[in-house]
């Protein structure tokens, strides 16, 4: 099968560097893109903005660059990294091994709009929610990283922490 040129290359060491964003609203939501699998739109799940790191730029600029391209908000202030997990998941015909850091953003504007999604994005991401630590608790559906809720009801609670908290390796 020819690779596809939508698909980003892995680095040598096998992870493709990601900056995500936890990004919060004026109430202590948090908003999630909803995406599936390009050709089977049943096998869904929520998960934070980002993406990997292109070129030179560094973790925060692809933050910025990505929460951008995704929900068209740039209102933003770039927190500190709030964790970082190893992932290792099944996409668009092949494994992602990745490295993701998770950086903490406020915003006022809530409004969202995917202005700069790739051709693969398209085929895949169908919305966006903003959604409260109660909510995501209660879901039924499947949110990565998988103990979102317990993380957010934890940073609402404690603040985030002094140094960026190291999730467990999650592999689907």
């Amino acid at each position: 099968m020819p690779a596809d040129a939508s698909l980003p290359s892995v680095p040598q060491d096998g992870l493709r560097r990601v900056a995500r964003v936890l990004l919060l609203d004026p109430q202590d939501r948090v908003l999630l893109l909803h995406g599936h699998e390009p050709d089977d739109p049943a096998d869904d799940w929520w998960f934070t903005p980002g993406g990997g790191v292109e070129g030179d730029e560094t973790r925060e600029q692809a933050a910025l660059r990505e929460l951008a391209e995704e929900t068209g908000i740039t209102e933003i202030e770039l927190g500190p990294v709030l964790w970082q997990r190893v992932c290792s998941f099944p996409f668009a015909g092949r494994r992602w091994d990745q490295d993701e850091w998770y950086y903490l953003a406020r915003t006022a504007q809530t409004a969202t709009t995917a202005p700069g999604l790739t051709e693969l994005e398209k085929r895949s991401v169908v919305g966006a929610r903003w959604w409260t630590w109660r909510e995501l608790a209660e879901a039924h559906e499947t949110v990565y990283p998988t103990r979102l809720a317990e993380l957010l009801r934890t940073l609402l609670d404690d603040g985030p922490p002094a140094r960026p908290e190291v999730l467990d390796t999650e592999i689907v």
